[in-house]
């Protein structure tokens, strides 16, 4: 067993804020250092979950998709491949698949308005938007990150499980829209949840271990769909929803609550108990451990609100929050848009969206061998450059091949981004804000989500820039905000806003000695 003695810093200077006090992140390194495996296996279930997010995200692309269609009159003079079967009488044409194949047919939507057939996906992103809302402070303030994790999950599940049974479209709606309200904090609690429990050296694999997840569940889609090609639609929700609940059970069953939160919140014998699991340490040594640390106070009150007043009412907090949000704005339209819009380019629908899912695999890959080694700011801004020029190229280029060529590489450097923005949030706030932190970074990735479809409609119907085009040019403008935002790379994680404040403090005092 590890020396139980707490760790004295090491300074001969009398001055309390040139010798900041031993933190909870200190102490849990320490605890946790030496016995990676009981963290790694907890941190992997609990980023599992991103895998069923992926599903929920993306399922519409195919269960909302546009049918194919044929002409049932030969020779005929009325209906072509070209004509708007809106135009033509019922016992012209039929449906190449069968009815039940996607909502379109199955809800005869084929001569419904875009707003009508359109709703569902909205409907599921503006659940997400309102969501994360609502939901975000609850993980750094009553509810804890594994409850949360549990609730958002199962309630994400069980709504998609349900909505394999809609009647209409405005019942799929309204069941998408609750499935967006409970997958919207799932990624930030998974995020915070699997990096609280692990070592410093681990916080970043682990944190792109969940990237993973969510690409080999959007990854799943694709054949998924293709073997149910000629089945329901409400098919696709029972392979995706079945298999999210009973992972729920498991979440219940074996996930343990974040120590670093449960200390900061007075839980301290909870936190020994985790802390002694996650360590193998006995009790004692635990207790004798943390009573040897002088814990900063909230000099705020703190309630249910209090997380997000505090994002909003600290002007340094306040400065971060809306830079990310701006980045993440850009990095969502990007990443959401590219693959509700390889359509546009006339390529199989199930190739293309393999291809896209297929790139994210090398973009974590990249991401997780540099990740203890990049400076966050110059490689953020970077791959957001890359993916905007990429972006507008596709408008520029006429040949197929090169366009989708770009957009892969397009999608790739904003999914690169995306991982290296949600790592860096992680480390610009304290852990009673981080969780509402990291979902209030998501909010801005979801409402450039909202704007995509938009814009992938403008572009099919007007010009193709009103898409790529725009896309590029908004994630090229939204990465200046990076250059607002202070280096965090090998830093240790505070646990309060006292606390972050002293720590800037200090850094600005050492930088200017």
């Amino acid at each position: 067993m590890a020396d139980p003695t707490p760790l004295l810093p090491h300074s001969t200077s009398s001055d309390p804020i040139c010798t900041p006090p031993i933190s909870l992140d200190s102490v849990i390194e320490r605890v946790t250092t030496n016995s990676a495996w009981p963290q790694l296996l907890q941190a992997i279930l609990v980023s599992l979950s991103w895998f069923f997010d992926g599903q929920q995200t993306f399922i519409t692309v195919y269960t909302d998709a546009e049918p194919t269609w044929h002409c049932t009159e030969h020779p005929n003079t009325t209906c072509r491949s070209t004509s708007n079967i809106c135009d033509l009488s019922t016992s012209a044409w039929a449906w190449d698949r069968p009815s039940s194949t996607t909502i379109i047919s199955d809800f005869n939507l084929q001569c419904a308005s875009s707003l009508i057939s359109g709703l569902p996906a909205s409907a599921f992103f503006f659940g997400c938007l309102l969501g994360g809302f609502i939901l975000a402070t609850l993980a750094d303030s009553s509810l804890g990150r594994r409850n949360l994790l549990f609730l958002s999950c199962f309630t994400m599940c069980v709504a998609s499980l349900i909505t394999a049974f809609s009647t209409n479209v405005f019942v799929y709606a309204a069941l998408r829209f609750i499935s967006g309200f409970g997958r919207a904090s799932i990624g930030a609690c998974a995020l915070v949840l699997s990096t609280e429990i692990v070592s410093r050296k681990w916080r970043g694999r682990i944190g792109i271990a969940g990237f993973f997840c969510f690409t080999f569940g959007f990854l799943s889609l694709p054949g998924i769909a293709y073997v149910n090609r000629y089945s329901s639609w409400r098919t696709l929700y029972m392979w995706t929803s079945v298999p999210g609940i009973l992972y729920c059970v498991l979440v219940f069953l074996f996930v343990s609550e974040s120590p670093k939160w449960l200390l900061t919140r007075g839980r301290k014998d909870e936190a020994v108990a985790t802390l002694g699991r996650l360590g193998h340490w006995n009790h004692s040594s635990l207790n004798l451990y943390l009573s040897s640390i002088p814990l900063l106070e909230e000099s705020a009150e703190v309630d249910l609100f209090s997380s997000l007043k505090n994002l909003f009412e600290k002007k340094w907090a306040f400065r971060r929050t809306l830079a990310l949000m701006s980045v993440g704005f850009g990095v969502g339209m990007v990443y959401y848009g590219m693959p509700l819009g390889v359509g546009n380019l006339g390529f199989n629908i199930y190739l293309s969206l393999t291809l896209n899912a297929m790139s994210e695999i090398p973009s974590f890959a990249l991401t997780l061998f540099f990740i203890g080694k990049w400076n966050r700011k110059s490689s953020l801004l970077t791959f957001m450059m890359i993916s905007g020029v990429c972006s507008i190229m596709c408008v520029v280029v006429s040949s197929k091949w090169m366009q989708i060529g770009l957009e892969i590489v397009s999608f790739f450097s904003a999914n690169t981004a995306f991982s290296i923005l949600m790592i860096y949030t992680l480390e610009l706030f304290p852990t009673c804000v981080r969780n509402s932190a990291t979902s209030m970074v998501r909010q801005g990735l979801v409402i450039g989500a909202i704007f995509s479809p938009l814009l992938i409609s403008a572009g099919r119907n007007y010009n193709d820039f009103f898409s790529y085009g725009v896309f590029g040019v908004v994630i090229i403008c939204c990465g200046v905000f990076v250059f607002s935002l202070p280096e965090t790379i090998g830093v240790s994680l505070c646990d309060t806003m006292d606390e972050q404040e002293r720590k800037e403090v200090t850094d600005q005092i050492n930088t200017s000695v």
